[in-house]
């Protein structure tokens, strides 16, 4: 797999509900790196080009309603296999059927308010990541604990 970013959208149940910090520090424990956050309104045109491939969907305008209707917290992740360990992490999109131990297993209901997307390819993540963010907004940096997460 190697070293990879995946992008992560904490949609507004997760900020409403204060499981912002909690799910930050998740995927920091694991060892994946933060290149970059940032908490922001969800515009109409920026809704309607993310959630694209739904719009045909009889739950399209659904989704771009919720998410323009509260703030949320975008974020770049890095690390060996990052699409793949943040989709684990966070569990399956119906939140009542999610593993405990993950995020949605964790803290969600149900799977209209299931409180984070994430990547589910690096060609996804790719598309998300320069939809949300510029890119002088992600960092390069060396986390002093790289060396002793991968081999």
């Amino acid at each position: 797999m190697g070293r990879e970013r995946t992008f992560v959208l904490l949609k507004p149940d997760a900020v409403h509900r204060g499981l912002v910090g909690a799910s930050v520090q998740r995927f920091e424990r694991r060892g994946l790196k933060l290149v970059a956050l940032k908490s922001m309104n969800v515009s109409r045109q920026l809704a309607e080009t993310y959630y694209a491939e739904h719009k045909r969907k009889p739950f399209f305008e659904g989704l771009v309603k919720y998410v323009t209707s509260s703030p949320v917290v975008a974020m770049v992740l890095e690390g060996d296999a990052a699409v793949a360990i943040v989709r684990k992490m966070m569990g399956t999109t119906n939140a009542a059927e999610a593993e405990p131990g993950t995020i949605r297993g964790d803290f969600g209901l149900t799977i209209g308010r299931n409180l984070i997307h994430g990547s589910d390819s690096p060609a996804s993540a790719k598309r998300e990541i320069s939809l949300f963010f510029r890119p002088e907004e992600l960092l390069e940096y060396v986390r002093i604990d790289e060396p002793w997460l991968s081999e």
